[in-house]
């Protein structure tokens, strides 16, 4: 969603209005995931994507007839519907699809609650009053509510429904909340995860590229001004010339975060490990054979570092693809940040 919401600014700032399709429900082998959405603007602009290709078309009219005449709309594609065939979802699956209106004050609700920098809950009346269908509750981290459509007690309603839930283990979003309102359809948002990458290395300039490919926003750490520069990395959020402890103090790592360390250099590498390992970081890689790495375990050992938390370091870090060149060990290193990512969200 985050990816979108630029191109919908500019959109409406040009008085064009936009619907926006979700995937709110997926069976068998469906070809985009729960939460997937799609924006369509008034004079047939797509941006996203809710099928692959396989509905859009579909979706696209129907995002034309929901600007038109307000109403948010349910849609169904399946392989036992001939309609699915004809637009070709015939991959086995079966999926729903919510199009509403997306407006100014949608817009803002998504950019505050990305600005915070946590994971927030979003809550979608998907099936009740008539009224509020389409209408969406934002969650923040710290327990404050961003709506423009929902009432006092019908935010507190939600409110509790999403904490009950979650409380007793038994919703973990995406999923539909049953209450006073009606169906609601609700999921985690991650915020846009970012890759702290320790050592401006030959391996990192390709490493950078792979994270930019799969959305990363990407920081490079190296008091070494030969390695971390601009002329190096044109493209990164961010290249610090300081050594890790000054560094990390200008950051905010959470949970979105991978931090990979590959300098080679044990005064470069080790505080950075020590600073990663008390981090909620998803990530935590190192460079380096395991002889390196045993070596690295017995110095943050020495420096009070708990066994436990020294476990959680990925080293030899990636995947073993039997990777020599530099741009083949980028390859396993982001692999390897790709699987612990998405084995986190199941």
């Amino acid at each position: 969603m985050r990816n979108m919401l630029d191109q919908i600014e500019i959109w409406l700032n040009n008085d064009q209005s936009v619907a926006l399709a979700t995937v709110i429900k997926t069976w068998g082998s469906s070809p985009r995931p729960v939460g997937a959405g799609m924006a369509v603007s008034v004079q047939g602009q797509i941006l996203g994507s809710v099928s692959g290709g396989c509905v859009e078309g579909a979706v696209f009219d129907t995002a034309l007839e929901v600007l038109k005449s307000g109403n948010p709309t349910r849609l169904h594609f399946g392989v036992v519907d001939s309609e699915a065939w004809e637009v070709g979802l015939a991959c086995g699956g079966e999926i729903d699809v919510f199009v509403r209106d997306f407006d100014l004050h949608n817009l803002n609700s998504w950019k505050t609650a990305f600005q915070t920098g946590k994971p927030f809950h979003s809550a979608l009346l998907v099936n009740g009053s008539k009224k509020l269908v389409g209408e969406e509750l934002l969650l923040l981290d710290d327990g404050s509510i961003i709506t423009p459509g929902f009432s006092s007690e019908q935010k507190e309603i939600i409110n509790k429904s999403i904490r009950e839930g979650a409380d007793q283990g038994k919703q973990s979003p995406p999923g539909f909340i049953e209450n006073d309102l009606g169906e609601i359809f609700y999921q985690l948002i991650q915020i846009k995860p970012t890759l702290i990458v320790v050592g401006g290395v030959h391996i990192a300039v390709h490493l950078v590229s792979l994270a930019e490919i799969l959305g990363f926003d990407v920081i490079v750490i190296d008091p070494r001004r030969l390695f971390g520069n601009g002329e190096r990395f044109p493209s990164v959020k961010q290249v610090i010339n300081e050594w890790p402890g000054e560094a990390f103090q200008k950051l905010q790592v959470n949970q979105s975060t991978a931090i990979v360390m590959l300098t080679h250099d044990p005064k470069i590498d080790d505080p950075a490990l020590g600073i990663a390992l008390t981090s909620p970081a998803f990530y935590i890689g190192a460079l380096g054979s395991k002889k390196t790495h045993q070596k690295r375990i017995e110095r943050l050992s020495a420096n009070g570092i708990d066994e436990d938390r020294l476990k959680i370091i990925h080293a030899p870090v990636g995947l073993d693809l039997g990777g020599k060149l530099p741009e083949e060990i980028a390859l396993e290193i982001f692999a390897e940040i790709v699987k612990v990512r998405n084995s986190a969200k199941t």
